[in-house]
């Protein structure tokens, strides 16, 4: 922060007494003003001078008048950046150290007034900015700048700061220190008067604290929201590595990726208000989860029942509906944990590792001395509760108190995902269990249920963004810095679409089932519910997972292999009784080409959008499957041609991701 000015007045009063020592700290003190001194006296010797050199040209005496005004010209002119009263100032002293000096070359230093002016006028101008200098190194003055008064309207005159800093994502950054006695919890309270003082928007500022002091810390400035825009989903970070790896679900509000390790956070509480953005939240987790190769997922969705996440119920490994079925997960997940705990144990590993989850063929990782076992792996076991509130009420708390701490080591995280995290929701005990969060707005009153109180002192807020701004969150990770937590993040927009292209695409990397001690506790615990998981999934609206594509479908053999022996130019036998009734009912949907199919996709879009209408889903275009003559996964392609085409445009203002803006055929693309 550099030295108070009281301190260097000290150190120049302290010294030696001897005569030496009074002389040079006179010489010291007096040094600094005498540029003015020696400006009048060379004044003095110019014009002096001017007068030996052109006391009787008439010529020289108009040619110093136009000098004379021309410095004073661009003094005045020089000085526009400085204040006012130092322009003038500069500008009054070039004036009449050139005029005189003009009158003494014509008539000479000693005529008329001439000399009681140089000696009157002269001190008085050279004492004038003595005066102003020892003003501006005054202690006792208020600090210099705007912020003197701005620090005192928000209570906080004696915050000191330091330089500003402006980095390149546009962040300023300033050093302050407080006074003795006070914390940075004092100015983290002061920043909404900050924000209004300054009149920069809500949330634009943040304190980071010092890690080693209270008084000591960064004040970051973001003015303009890096957030506001919209980012898609890029697609996987990682495809074919370990859930290890982070997994990158949004951007930071100083641009570095939102990053979530959801082995190192134990178990997770997704929590905010409707709108807030945590399904899409939920959508960009689970597609980066599902891309990975060790992890097995277990998705229960009582609620909205695929609604949201179906494009990817094909991809997990049990997904649970049904609220008995969210119970039987629920327990399995639990009583799994001493099973994972053995495996891990008669496999010589003290913790879960991505080499866990392969066939296990190292000699120091066998449960047979001697040589390799070759027994199955373990993965990474997730468990998603979305709209978790229905896993509360029918789970066994104690059960989970007692596997809460050690499912760790095991290799497996719990994600709870609800609106508000209340008591009358989820009790104490279960909350005091998930030390991760990826918190969105709420209602301000919400926000210590879902933050841990360090986070909320040190100025998160997610009040502040209720349902207004979806995506914007906090997240607060085991093992991460406070000053990281505080940072506004936002996860991308991803799309309904996307689950499934993620699923058709990646899918085929994981380990391709739960592993044998996940099946065989699953199995005990919920029987037919596990071994039959997923059998009943098409009866409840989850999306086709027929991935046939145009150019496989050319492919396929066009004899069923029990004819391939019938000889077509053979003739038939006799029709039989009822052979002219079939017996499966004929497909009604026409024969129509991929231009014919898709030009009456246009028309269904025309037709809407004469009548009105301006919006619409795929579930619209798939309920004219038949008239379209093709398969749902093909009409889907077509739906994201048409939003790359400009067809069809994403309604940022839908509450729900998959709505689009119907655009007239002769604008889209434009």
């Amino acid at each position: 922060m550099g030295k108070d000015v009281e301190k260097v007045a000290e150190e120049r009063l302290s010294g030696e007494s001897s005569a030496a020592g009074v002389k040079g700290w006179l010489w010291h003190r007096i040094k600094p003003h005498t540029p003015p001194w020696l400006l009048v006296a060379g004044t003095g010797l110019a014009g002096g001078g001017a007068h030996l050199m052109w006391a009787d040209s008439a010529f020289a005496g108009a040619g110093l008048t136009l000098v004379s005004v021309g410095l004073t010209a661009s003094t005045w002119f020089a000085a526009k950046t400085t204040g006012p009263q130092r322009r003038l100032h500069s500008a009054i002293t070039v004036a009449a150290a050139s005029s005189w000096t003009t009158c003494a070359a014509l008539a000479g230093p000693l005529a008329g007034p001439l000399p009681d002016l140089y000696l009157m006028g002269g001190s008085a101008l050279a004492l004038s900015w003595n005066i102003r200098q020892m003003m501006r190194h005054n202690p006792d003055a208020a600090p210099a700048g705007s912020s003197a008064g701005l620090l005192d309207a928000i209570g906080l005159a004696k915050l000191k700061l330091g330089k500003a800093k402006v980095t390149d994502t546009g962040q300023v950054r300033v050093p302050f220190e407080l006074e003795k006695g006070s914390t940075a919890e004092e100015l983290t309270k002061a920043l909404p008067n900050l924000e209004s003082a300054v009149d920069v928007r809500p949330g634009g500022f943040r304190v980071e604290r010092s890690p080693e002091s209270h008084r000591h810390g960064v004040l970051v400035g973001v003015p303009v929201d890096p957030l506001s825009g919209t980012t898609w989903y890029p697609g996987p970070s990682a495809p074919g590595g370990s859930i290890t790896d982070p997994l990158v679900i949004g951007t930071y509000d100083d641009t570095l990726p939102l990053e979530m390790r959801l082995p190192q956070g134990v178990h997770w509480l997704i929590a905010g208000e409707t709108g807030s953005g945590k399904t899409e939240a939920a959508m960009d987790i689970l597609s980066e989860v599902l891309t990975r190769t060790d992890v097995a997922v277990w998705l229960s969705d009582p609620v909205k029942r695929g609604m949201d996440l179906g494009g990817l119920f094909p991809a997990c490994d049990w997904v649970a509906l049904e609220p008995e079925d969210v119970e039987s997960m629920a327990t399995a997940v639990m009583q799994s944990t001493p099973h994972r705990a053995e495996w891990l144990r008669r496999h010589a590993y003290r913790k879960w590792e991505p080499a866990c989850a392969v066939q296990q063929t190292d000699r120091a990782h066998s449960c047979q001395p001697g040589q390799a076992c070759g027994c199955a792996g373990l993965p990474f076991l997730l468990a998603w509760f979305e709209e978790a509130a229905e896993a509360f009420a029918r789970l066994d708390e104690e059960l989970f108190k007692q596997a809460a701490n050690q499912i760790r080591a095991t290799g497996a995280a719990l994600v709870f995902s609800l609106q508000r995290p209340s008591h009358d929701q989820m009790s104490t005990t279960v909350r005091a269990a998930l030390p991760s969060a990826l918190v969105f707005g709420m209602d301000e009153r919400d926000e210590t249920l879902a933050l841990p109180g360090d986070v909320l002192d040190a100025g998160a807020h997610p009040g502040q963004w209720g349902a207004g701004y979806p995506g914007y969150c906090y997240l607060v990770e085991t093992g991460t810095p406070v000053a990281r937590q505080i940072t506004p993040a936002r996860t991308f927009r991803n799309d309904p679409l996307v689950l499934e292209w993620v699923t058709a695409t990646f899918a085929p990397v994981r380990t391709p089932d739960a592993g044998q001690v996940m099946a065989a506790v699953a199995t005990a615990v919920a029987g037919e519910r596990y071994t039959n998981r997923g059998a009943d999934l098409s009866a409840v609206g989850a999306p086709n997972t027929d991935y046939e594509t145009e150019e496989q479908h050319v492919q396929e053999p066009l004899v069923d292999a029990e004819d391939t022996d019938l000889d077509p130019s053979a003739e038939l036998d006799e029709s039989q009784d009822g052979d002219d009734t079939p017996l499966v009912p004929t497909d009604t949907r026409s024969d129509l080409g991929p231009e014919e199919a898709r030009e009456a996709m246009e028309v269904l879009l025309d037709e809407w959008h004469s009548q009105g209408r301006r919006t619409i889903t795929p579930a619209d275009l798939l309920a004219y499957s038949e008239q379209i003559g093709r398969k749902t996964t093909w009409i889907k392609n077509v739906i994201r041609d048409m939003r790359a085409e400009g067809r069809l445009e994403e309604d940022l203002k839908a509450k729900k991701p998959g709505v689009y803006k119907i655009r007239p055929r002769e604008t889209a693309g434009v």
